[in-house]
């Protein structure tokens, strides 16, 4: 006598069914390895593009760059491996006092590769920055690095706004050993609101950050962007932008 379990098996309906739902088993499992594999390849370009966007990575030790080549790329071209010095590497005076007999009360030592040709590639770079009392580096942005601050003498008082719509000031008093971090692209200040003269040292992550300083761009670009739009722009007569541009 036959079981049960025999009897169904040998049944062309019910195997049919079986192998049937085998089948589609099998093509859901492939389905969601095939997901998977999207999903993992659409990371995966998603790190890429973000690597892209920072400075070129190293592909050998150094490459120094080579300021006379006329070869233009993004960055510098590599000097020959053979004739790269420790001075390629150096750079002495860090620890002199800018001038900040100026207008902003403020200056600027920067040591980026355009100081250290043996920075080329290796996306970062440093500044000095002096302040009188009251002086201050204006609202300003570095379209390729973001920027770590520490002060080293005195009191700052610093902030970043962040992007549209909501224009947020993000800001905070900072006192000798502070740090604080300004994020890539953004406008960003420091304003010297102690009795004396204040320093800080900051680091960028790009061996050439850049700097837009938002009134020099704005009101002293050559040639003057129209004042009749800048009028528009800010919401204020020609004559005062006539003015804020003779002032650059």
């Amino acid at each position: 006598m036959l079981s049960d379990h025999t009897v169904l098996s040998r049944n062309p309906l019910i195997s049919s069914t079986r192998e049937f739902s085998l089948h589609k088993f099998r093509r859901n499992r492939g389905s969601t390895q095939m997901a998977s594999y999207l999903l993992f390849l659409a990371l995966l370009a998603m790190a890429c593009s973000s690597a892209i966007a920072s400075d070129p990575s190293l592909l050998q030790d150094v490459c120094v760059a080579d300021k006379t080549s006329p070869v233009q790329v993004n960055g510098f071209a590599c000097k020959d491996a053979m004739d790269i010095a420790a001075e390629d590497f150096h750079f002495s005076g860090l620890d002199k006092v800018g001038n900040t007999s100026n207008k902003q009360g403020s200056a600027v030592t920067a040591v980026n590769v355009a100081q250290i040709p043996g920075l080329n590639t290796m996306g970062i770079s440093m500044v000095r920055i002096d302040y009188a009392p009251n002086g201050m580096n204006p609202p300003h942005t570095h379209p390729r690095a973001t920027e770590i601050l520490t002060v080293l003498e005195g009191s700052l008082f610093v902030g970043f706004v962040t992007s549209n719509p909501n224009n947020k000031l993000i800001a905070k008093a900072l006192n000798k050993g502070d740090v604080f971090v300004f994020p890539k692209g953004l406008v960003h200040f420091q304003f010297n609101n102690g009795t004396g003269n204040a320093v800080a040292l900051a680091g960028l992550s790009s061996q050439n950050p850049g700097v837009i300083t938002i009134a020099n761009t704005v009101f002293g670009s050559k040639p003057s962007i129209a004042d009749h739009i800048l009028a528009k722009a800010f919401q204020v007569n020609k004559e005062t932008v006539d003015l804020m541009q003779a002032q650059f």
